[in-house]
């Protein structure tokens, strides 16, 4: 039985999303195990990773693509920047008014 060249593309894609997203996840991992770099480094690698990661996702697994031109991919697409940066707001201020009422 032969696979059609969209299955073997589709793998393909599969793969290299999977190897992009391990690479992602280490990279910080590595860098907070090594303990060299400067702590406000690490957390700007850590932070660049973790949306560069988001976009993996997005493209890779979640196949939104904006050559389709689709609207519906453009609402989801604004639709999870808004989710995230309420997200990312959020865990922030907690986590700032975590360490004001440590300190």
């Amino acid at each position: 039985m032969n696979n059609p060249p969209s299955y073997e593309r589709e793998v393909r894609g599969y793969l290299i999303g999977f190897g992009k997203a391990l690479a992602l996840t280490l990279i910080p991992f590595g860098l907070v195990a090594w303990q060299k770099l400067p702590a406000s480094v690490v957390l700007v690698v850590i932070g660049v990773c973790a949306l560069w990661q988001i976009v993996v996702h997005g493209r890779y697994f979640l196949h939104i693509d904006l050559s389709q031109q689709k609207r519906e991919d453009l609402l989801l697409i604004l639709f999870s920047v808004l989710l995230l940066s309420i997200m990312a707001g959020g865990t922030i201020f907690i986590m700032a008014n975590l360490s004001h009422r440590m300190h």
